[in-house]
């Protein structure tokens, strides 16, 4: 379980979450969803304690974010950010081995290496394991990226933007694999995703934030409604019903 509780947290004195409130249930897929400044990667950054709050509290399987060692912080969760720039030159498998940095220390033992093949075949990148990152398309790289964070073997994964410079197909193949992650593995995911369509289909749970606040949490047709989406987006939209779920179609 994750709890947000009256969360502020403020950039150059400006407040971006503004005493946000949320319970992110134990297992499945809970995407964040906003308009462009509505505070998803912010909140993100705070759960991870990438970004710490000025007030208020957040506690990630009991552990509260601020004052939780960093290494049984980074045991439960983990976190893929929405900017990531690599200088060094390494190869893939070397990336996916950072992951185990917070079991290993550095070290890496037998059961890291398994983890880190696992990851690698996870996103299918087995096959360009030695292939350093400059030499892999986008859509490449940000698979090399998710299988660092799930080598991590955490309880819990925060990704930002995980779609970012995938076409259709690999955004289509990244999303199975995230719904994969939490219906077999268990795993908690929450992820903020631009695209409301394909998080309705593939979320168990939605997350709508503008202005720093939380404007809606539930199922995908609770969220993913006329009026929650003039709301969040100011657009206004017709929701259909595709293979069970809503679908919103903007008006021109």
């Amino acid at each position: 379980m994750i709890r947000v509780e009256q969360a502020v947290l403020a950039y150059g004195g400006v407040e971006v979450l503004k005493g946000l409130s949320a319970s992110i249930p134990s297992g499945g897929v809970t995407s964040v969803i906003g308009a462009n400044g509505a505070g998803k990667s912010t909140l993100l950054s705070a759960m991870s304690r990438l970004a710490p709050l000025r007030s208020g509290r957040i506690t990630v399987g009991g552990l509260d974010v601020s004052t939780a060692p960093s290494r049984a912080l980074a045991r439960m969760l983990a976190v893929l950010r929405q900017e990531n720039h690599v200088t060094l030159r390494l190869t893939v498998r070397e990336l996916a081995a950072f992951g185990r940095f917070p079991h290993s220390g550095g070290r890496l033992r037998a059961e890291d290496l398994e983890r880190v093949e696992e990851a690698l075949g996870f996103v299918s990148l087995g096959a360009l394991a030695e292939r350093r990152l400059d030499e892999l398309s986008g859509g490449q790289r940000q698979r090399a990226f998710i299988a660092m964070v799930l080598a991590q073997d955490t309880e819990v994964l925060m990704l930002d933007e995980p779609l970012s410079s995938l076409d259709m197909r690999h955004s289509v193949e990244v999303m199975r694999l995230i719904c994969t992650l939490a219906d077999e593995h268990g795993k908690t995911v929450v992820v903020v995703i631009h695209d409301v369509n394909l998080a309705a289909r593939c979320s168990d749970s939605l997350l709508a934030l503008k202005d720093g606040q939380a404007v809606c949490h539930g199922a995908p047709e609770e969220v993913v409604r006329p009026e929650v989406l003039r709301e969040v987006f100011d657009v206004e939209a017709d929701v259909h019903r595709i293979g069970g779920r809503p679908f919103a179609v903007p008006r021109w």
